[in-house]
């Protein structure tokens, strides 16, 4: 009987951690960033933690160590039973965690000022608009100094500065390219703004880290990071190919129907101005 309640603990202990680890695959890309901006946060996440855990363990440690020198069994231990107070515990119990907080206030309040998500990113490269419009269920992209339009996938060439101006189309979602860092919500009527850069090529996955309804789980994009600024112009001149255009309103609102697991687009023509005609659709315009 005893073995098999053995085994039974064994196989639940095994299957939290294989569950714990499955959960983990998404969120390690926060930890593999291709940006600058990335890179801070990383960073920045990983002190926090490292601070957390020099109060965690020792206080689980002592936690463990305490229950078994003093438990009921062990003979040898001293009882105190007059014993009610001690300076050196309390200077220690509350003066650790006082120092930590302290130190993670200094570290938030620096970082966000760092990382601003307006706060322009400084290069010898010029920096690259992208207008950003979160659909149900899909992501419209419009590249207004190229005229031309995406769905669910964007490009830029490595070390170039992007400035995404985001808003929504209906409710909120909020745009968030891990790899890269940063997040930032798109709400119906405002221009919210990021800034970020890749430092390296590659393929990332964008998402909606917000849920915005039934096809909240399939509304991805794709983030194309190029060698340079040779392999982004070719890759317009593609979607400069495309017979499908937003020349406008209607053509707009055509594409906005609520669509799951939308397939990506390219649309070599864009009505100008639409990313401003979709936030004063809803009266008020602010920037966030």
């Amino acid at each position: 009987m005893l073995n098999n309640n053995i085994k039974t603990s064994l196989k639940n202990i095994i299957l939290i951690c294989i569950l714990f680890f499955l959960n983990s695959c998404n969120n390690m890309t926060l930890m593999h960033p291709k940006g600058e901006i990335g890179l801070e946060e990383k960073q920045l996440i990983l002190i926090a933690i490292f601070i957390m855990l020099s109060i965690v363990i020792p206080v689980i440690s002592m936690t463990a160590i305490f229950a078994i020198k003093y438990r009921e069994s062990n003979k040898k231990s001293i009882y105190l039973p007059n014993w009610t107070h001690s300076k050196k515990i309390e200077y220690i119990i509350w003066g650790i965690p006082i120092l930590a907080i302290i130190f993670l206030a200094t570290l938030t309040w620096r970082s966000t000022h760092l990382l601003d998500p307006k706060k322009e990113i400084l290069s010898l490269n010029n920096t690259l608009k992208i207008q950003v419009i979160s659909l149900d269920w899909k992501w419209l992209f419009i590249y207004p100094d190229y005229n031309i339009a995406t769905i669910n996938e964007i490009a830029f060439p490595k070390n170039v500065p992007i400035k995404f101006n985001i808003t929504s189309n209906s409710v909120m979602n909020s745009f968030f390219i891990p790899q890269l860092g940063g997040q930032i919500y798109a709400m119906a009527g405002m221009n919210s703004i990021l800034h970020l850069i890749s430092n390296s090529t590659g393929i990332y996955k964008g998402i909606s880290a917000n849920f915005s309804g039934a096809g909240f789980s399939e509304m991805k994009f794709i983030a194309i990071s190029l060698s340079d600024q040779h392999a982004f112009d070719l890759w317009i001149q593609n979607i400069q190919k495309s017979s499908k255009k937003i020349k406008n309103m209607q053509d707009y609102l055509s594409i906005a129907n609520p669509s799951i697991n939308h397939p990506i687009e390219y649309f070599s023509e864009v009505k100008p101005n639409l990313f401003h005609d979709v936030i004063n659709q809803f009266k008020h315009s602010h920037n966030i």
